[in-house]
């Protein structure tokens, strides 16, 4: 019988107690620590944590494995009040309410959405345009401050443009801090300099002062979010859009004069030997029926 072993990142306090291979995707049963006090949503009075599982078997979407949809699967514990005897489902700590996806599914949406459409997205997660904008929509919504205690030492500005030729943008800003595991801090309405500067107070102002770089595109409203709101920080460009203008500048020259865009053929490399390019003689042997000494462009 053959073993295969995935490595799979769960959020913290959540453990794995079961997993089944359903069609091309991956179901993981998954439980956490309930906490020890809950406040009931009708009374409001907070007490003791007491629930039992019932039959509801809750499924909701979670981070790709292997390329393939996965899934976390379980029983949403039932707490009922001891004074006034409401129940209510406990929320897991991995998913807000009324959603079918987890808190770390709405961040890679929304880092895929960086450069693609809600369309895109959906598309290559196979999942509906719907669930892509009821996940920009909430992220919108969540205007709480970002935790005090948080280091941030580098962000990062991007804009995202919901559906074609439609005017509807939104900023995000990226902790870039371990380049490794960027988390998504804060989403606003727009791609201006107030859009830039309303996801940056969500920082406090020490965290802001603690911020070294802010790495954005060219455009001059993120650069003037960060000139205003991060005093301590030097503005990166981001190396693909620098690129992009080096590539836009060499095909202006090359569409200025035709003679560029002449392919040489037929003519030796004049100055600088094989060895001193670490090429082989061999590498250069001419095609079956052209004439010429190996080294030769043929």
């Amino acid at each position: 019988m053959a073993t295969v072993e995935i490595d799979l990142d769960v959020p913290e306090g959540v453990r794995i107690r079961g997993y089944e291979r359903v069609g091309d995707g991956h179901a993981f049963e998954v439980e956490w620590d309930l906490p020890e006090s809950t406040t009931c949503e009708k009374c409001r009075r907070r007490h003791k944590t007491c629930v039992k599982h019932g039959d509801k078997i809750q499924v909701i979407r979670d981070l790709d494995v292997w390329g393939q949809p996965a899934f976390f699967v379980y029983q949403p514990p039932l707490h009922r009040c001891p004074w006034c005897n409401h129940r209510q489902w406990l929320l897991p700590p991995f998913k807000r309410k009324h959603v079918t996806h987890t808190l770390r599914f709405e961040e890679h949406v929304l880092r895929m959405l960086i450069g693609s459409t809600e369309e895109e997205v959906a598309r290559r997660l196979g999942i509906s345009a719907e669930m892509v904008a009821s996940i920009v929509t909430h992220r919108l919504q969540d205007a709480q401050c970002i935790a005090p205690d948080r280091v941030v030492t580098d962000v990062g500005f991007d804009e995202i443009s919901l559906k074609k030729r439609h005017k509807l943008y939104v900023t995000i800003l990226t902790d870039l801090s371990d380049p490794k595991s960027p988390r998504i801090l804060a989403v606003a309405k727009g791609r201006d300099q107030a859009a830039a500067e309303e996801c940056l107070t969500r920082l406090s102002i020490e965290q802001r002062s603690q911020v070294r770089t802010h790495r954005t595109d060219m455009s001059p409203a993120f650069a003037a979010a960060g000139k205003a709101q991060l005093p301590h920080s030097q503005q990166v460009i981001d190396r693909f859009h620098v690129a992009q203008k080096l590539g836009e500048a060499a095909d202006r020259v090359r569409k200025k004069d035709a003679g560029l865009s002449q392919d040489v053929v037929d003519e030796r490399a004049e100055g600088v030997s094989l060895r001193d390019v670490a090429v082989p003689p061999a590498v250069f042997e001419p095609d079956a029926g052209a004439a010429g000494p190996a080294g030769r462009v043929v």
